[in-house]
């Protein structure tokens, strides 16, 4: 690479700093701030309620609901280990799996930009937590769970006080708005370890609950009953789900103080951390709740535990306060986040009106728009959760490109390395993280699952309100609307009048945009 090159990339990535900084007073994250994006985003709801179904889809087997566990926290860190690879191969900047996608789908130019673009803006909502805030809120001050539609509008409502509060936190006070995901990312962690306490506590006879049997006999199935393929398979993909996070400080490395300690220490700690709290929090489940009442429990696993250690009357009050903590937590490190990649997105001419988005105000007002559609428009609960979890199928597909994406650079690492030094400029001079081919191999055969199986009819297809087939569909078009996008963009751009030619619509480094 020649020197007039280094220049030109010194001078845009000074420019890009200059673009972030411009009229942001935000400090850089440090270690505690990034440990808590991980955390917040990883502990939401799903470690007080998803434990129950997941037992249940193993039909009361303690042992193959544990190992599920133990599986899903193996495929979480092969993807860490794929994603430092990328980061640390690559220069430090925002944007996440953005990034890494153009490494190697790079041609056309602007195309694997608009598809990942339209995923993570449209998909990346904070409605499923914003709407369980309200829904925990009102529990906390009604004292019942009773719903009906008046209940429904007023935690819609809540919901959006919720996501409207953190947005202008972010945009307003934006290091108080740290401040805060910092200390909520430190409660949940004390929130945990007061679960694994109790049960630690129950199991030495130190706090008045009769310890269960379950550990008894681990391998034992519920009435003999072993539980069917499909069932167990549900079971796996919740558990992957259950972990949605680990990949969170990805997005703002150029946000942070020191990104190579981060992504090398930081990162793998605040995962490690998370995956040990919830397997021992699952096991003071299991030590407290006895597997009848998991099995038949058709309300939040961690109401029985706290009801069992201190009574109804304080868990009525005291568990709907801690899980609205909990999910506010969420909103805020989710709409940071992904409005810090919102803002990438414009920088790289990927969104429509990107020179308006590349204001982070303006990216925060965006995520806002989004976020409260779909948590006000769905007319029903069913309807609304179906549409909530749909921003966790894209990242599947994704996951599936990135891994077969690294896979071909390592078995053409010579031709591009030299690529790479000649077209991204100077990269990250420390030591650098590879991904054992093994971590590679489960990633993506771990992501293949994910994103085939949801096209599996279930044995109950015929009684399902929403098809089946309806939430991989929807969730992998999303993809094709952004190739849509790309592709029809320069034909309307030219029947409008602002450019001169198809090939006049610009993306990445040849996108400078006027300020």
């Amino acid at each position: 690479m020649g020197p007039n090159t280094l220049e030109r990339v010194s001078s845009r990535t000074s420019h890009v700093a200059s673009l972030f900084s411009k009229g942001n007073t935000k400090e850089k994250l440090g270690t505690l701030s990034c440990i808590s994006l991980i955390v917040n985003k990883i502990i939401g709801t799903g470690i007080f309620s998803n434990p129950s179904i997941i037992f249940k889809y193993t039909n009361g087997n303690v042992g193959l609901f544990l190992s599920l566990f133990l599986v899903g926290g193996i495929v979480i860190f092969c993807g860490l280990l794929i994603y430092l690879e990328y980061a640390l191969n690559l220069p430090f900047k925002n944007g996440g799996e953005k990034n890494y996608l153009l490494r190697v789908f790079n041609r056309p130019k602007g195309l694997m930009g608009c598809v990942y673009s339209f995923s993570i803006v449209l998909l990346g909502f904070s409605s499923g937590n914003s709407y369980s805030f309200g829904k925990y809120v009102l529990y906390a001050v009604t004292d019942h769970q009773d719903g009906d539609a008046t209940n429904d509008t007023m935690v819609k409502i809540i919901g959006v006080a919720c996501i409207s509060f953190c947005i202008l936190l972010h945009t307003r006070y934006p290091n108080q708005g740290t401040q805060l995901f910092n200390f909520l990312g430190i409660f949940k962690i004390l929130i945990l370890v007061l679960i694994i306490l109790m049960g630690a506590a129950v199991s030495l006879k130190l706090v008045d609950v009769p310890p269960t049997d379950n550990f008894t006999n681990i391998w034992s199935f519920h009435n003999r009953q072993t539980p069917n393929s499909y069932s167990v398979s549900v079971a796996l993909l919740e558990v992957i789900y259950s972990f949605k996070g680990w990949e969170n400080v990805n997005y703002v490395l150029n946000e942070i103080n020191d990104p190579y300690t981060v992504l090398t220490i930081a990162a793998p700690a605040a995962v490690l951390l998370t995956t040990v709290l919830y397997f021992l929090v699952l096991v003071a489940y299991l030590i407290v709740i006895p597997r009848d009442e998991l099995l038949s429990s058709g309300v939040l696993v961690a109401g029985i535990f706290f009801n069992k250690i201190f009574g109804q009357s304080v868990t009525s009050r005291l568990l709907p306060i801690l899980i609205s903590f909990s999910n506010l937590g969420n909103v805020l490190v989710v709409s940071y986040a992904h409005s810090v990649v919102n803002q990438e997105l414009a920088y790289n001419n990927y969104l429509p009106f990107s020179k308006f988005f590349q204001n982070l105000n303006h990216s925060l007002l965006l995520h806002w728009a989004i976020t409260v559609f779909i948590l006000v428009a769905p007319p029903s609960t069913e309807i609304y959760e179906f549409v909530v979890n749909l921003y966790i199928y894209p990242g599947t597909w994704i996951n599936v490109l990135l891994t077969l994406g690294l896979i071909y650079l390592k078995l053409n690492r010579k031709k591009e390395m030299s690529v790479s030094s000649s077209t991204l400029g100077q990269t990250n001079n420390n030591k650098i993280v590879t991904a054992p081919f093994i971590c590679v191999i489960i990633f993506l055969f771990a992501n293949i699952f994910l994103a085939l199986f949801p096209f599996v009819p279930p044995p109950n297809a015929a009684e399902m309100a929403i098809p089946y087939w309806a939430f991989p569909v929807i969730g992998s078009g999303v993809f094709v609307l952004g190739a849509a996008f790309f592709y029809a963009r320069p034909y309307v751009r030219l029947w409008r009048g602002t450019v001169q030619d198809v090939h006049d619509v610009k993306y990445e480094e040849e996108y400078y945009p006027l300020h």
